[in-house]
């Protein structure tokens, strides 16, 4: 369980920027905050949300590390590339992803991962291990043993090929009704969840073009479960810094997929958490001191 750490922030945190910068013909929007040449902690973010998620953490963190925190294509303020335009395939976010790395110049650093920014993020450091200073993992998943019901209801209508069931499925995650369950549902203090949270994801998922892009990267989900494997060779051959904090109450990724972490790597530090899937909403504060602890260390 994680304990309850006392974390007194400056206040001289640098302010928040809100950046765009063209990848690939793509403009990539991220907000960027604290030193120039403070360590880099790279934040990304899951579904349904955006770096929104981040906009407490950040200002947590800033005031001693370099933080930044961008939006996928299809996702917040980034660019929104029509289906016939760009292939909405987790391999493809991973790839815009990397070349956002070496457009800004990041060489090594440490990585934040919260649901889908496991996969996205597994892609590029199981090829360039050279790019990891610590890893910090939040309710993303690795592990058969993880899979929540959420996670297996999708999986099942796959494999039966129920497609409209599958699709009925997979809108109904897209309405506010089960976004506002994902950040509610398991929290220790749902009054301290911000409706601006659940509220501001629905409203980004509504845009025309949004639910079918979102409809085709739940169809291509199922790619990650065969990498699962080799992502967990990765972290036993290189034995990264790992820091794995969980919203213990998650449906989506359920707390044993954070345990696991621990039969590859040994040394991870796991804390599990009163919360929901985004338990950034109750315990910023909390992870932010986690991590200080951890990376001074």
């Amino acid at each position: 369980m994680v304990q309850k750490y006392i974390y007194m922030q400056t206040l001289t945190t640098a302010p928040v920027l809100h950046k765009t910068v063209t990848v690939n013909n793509l403009d990539i929007f991220y907000r960027e905050a604290g030193p120039a040449d403070a360590p880099v902690i790279l934040l990304l973010h899951g579904f349904p949300s955006t770096s929104h998620m981040y906009r407490d953490l950040i200002r947590d963190l800033a005031d001693r590390y370099h933080v930044i925190a961008p939006d996928y294509p299809g996702f917040g303020q980034s660019s929104i590339p029509s289906l016939t335009a760009f292939d909405y395939t987790f391999d493809n976010l991973a790839l815009v992803i990397e070349q956002f790395i070496d457009k800004l110049g990041l060489t090594k650093f440490s990585w934040y991962l919260q649901d889908y920014g496991g996969p996205v993020a597994f892609r590029i450091i199981s090829k360039r291990p050279e790019l990891v200073e610590a890893l910090i993992i939040q309710n993303a998943n690795v592990y058969n043993e993880g899979l929540g019901p959420d996670v297996q209801e999708v999986g099942a209508l796959q494999k039966a090929g129920d497609e409209k069931a599958l699709l009925a499925a997979i809108v109904h995650k897209l309405s506010l009704e089960k976004i506002k369950e994902e950040h509610l549902l398991g929290a220790a203090n749902p009054e301290s969840v911000s409706p601006d949270s659940y509220e501001l994801a629905h409203a980004y998922m509504s845009r025309p073009g949004v639910e079918a892009i979102q409809v085709a990267l739940f169809r291509n989900y199922g790619t990650n479960f065969p990498k699962y494997p080799e992502w967990q060779q990765y972290l036993r051959t290189h034995q990264p810094r790992l820091l794995v904090v969980w919203g213990k109450h998650d449906r989506i990724f359920t707390w044993p997929g954070a345990e696991a972490y621990k039969r590859d790597v040994p040394n991870a530090e796991v804390h599990l958490l009163e919360g929901s899937h985004f338990a950034l909403e109750e315990y910023h504060e909390e992870i932010a001191a986690l991590i200080h602890d951890f990376l001074k260390r």
